[in-house]
């Protein structure tokens, strides 16, 4: 599958196996060596990310009019020049939009960047969400691409039930004038130095439509990636979740609509993790997807 990351998919089968717990999901030796896999996709995916933040990155890929655009590296850039705005907006976006397998960040670009004619930028639009809605209503049937999957139900359209005008000025309005690095500073005063703590706070605290608890996760997650904030995932949130309720479920009373109460699966998960040591993050991406297909490998990409 991935060569270079076989020792690790061995070390998390060993862990697995001499789990104190039970983990009743993994009784088919296939869906233990599945789940080490899924295990191991997320964790690739977390090293991506410091992979993107350790190489030098061209202005070109922080420019959306730019064939070279990209977001990932582009908020690492902006962290580089010092930029947190930019940086915290940019995260915002690649929630708000998701990345689908297919169009990749076309929407996204195609609405950050003015559909080739500019950009809009955390300065712009935070002086004045008004005028990025009345673009935007101007010019979305123009824009390209799609939501991700963990966006799949958002629309560009100016009458939709979810518009896009509210998030925009509900994140606006949480940020606040101070901007991002000041927000954030005053998070860490009032919560203490545990990044799991602030995490928790954050994760309660911010209220934006259309946000509910996968928007919440995927954006603070990629807050503590690159840094913008000193957080880190200490609870896999299962509470109105899922797909990871199931995979949790699944792994820990053997099927799907198992019983355990959502405490008791975060007692399981946090025993487990003692073990494995991937954190929150990952224990909630790799069962998201593990129970899609337990028994059989699928590289999740979008």
């Amino acid at each position: 599958m991935w060569p270079s990351w076989t020792p690790e998919h061995t070390r998390l089968t060993a862990a697995l196996q001499t789990h104190a717990g039970p983990l009743p999901g993994l009784a088919d030796p296939r869906a233990l060596d599945v789940l080490a896999w899924q295990f191991v996709a997320s964790l690739r995916r977390e090293s991506y990310y410091r992979q993107v933040q350790a190489k030098p990155i061209s202005a070109d890929r922080a420019d959306p009019n730019s064939a070279s655009f990209d977001a990932e590296r582009a908020v690492a850039y902006h962290v580089r020049q010092g930029d947190v705005d930019e940086a915290g907006w940019l995260i915002f976006l690649m929630t708000h939009f998701a990345r689908p397998a297919d169009s990749g960040w076309r929407r996204l670009q195609d609405v950050y960047g003015r559909l080739g004619t500019g950009r809009w930028d955390w300065v712009t639009v935070s002086a004045d969400p008004g005028a990025f809605t009345a673009w935007l209503a101007a010019n979305w049937m123009s824009v390209g691409g799609k939501f991700g999957n963990h966006r799949k139900y958002e629309s560009l359209r100016p009458d939709s039930n979810r518009p896009i005008s509210a998030v925009v000025a509900a994140y606006v309005r949480w940020i606040g004038p101070g901007g991002h690095a000041r927000f954030y500073a005053n998070v860490v005063r009032r919560t203490g130095n545990d990044p799991h703590a602030i995490y928790d706070a954050l994760y309660r605290d911010l209220r934006v439509p259309t946000f509910g608890r996968l928007a919440k996760f995927d954006y603070l997650s990629l807050i503590g990636r690159y840094g913008i904030a000193p957080i880190a995932a200490g609870s896999a949130y299962l509470q109105g979740a899922t797909g990871p309720a199931n995979g949790a479920r699944l792994l820990l009373d053997g099927r799907r609509d198992g019983p355990s109460s959502i405490q008791r699966l975060q007692t399981g998960l946090d025993a487990l993790d003692k073990d494995i040591g991937v954190g929150m993050a990952v224990m909630e991406d790799a069962l998201c997807n593990w129970q899609k297909s337990p028994t059989r490998f699928i590289h999740f990409k979008g």
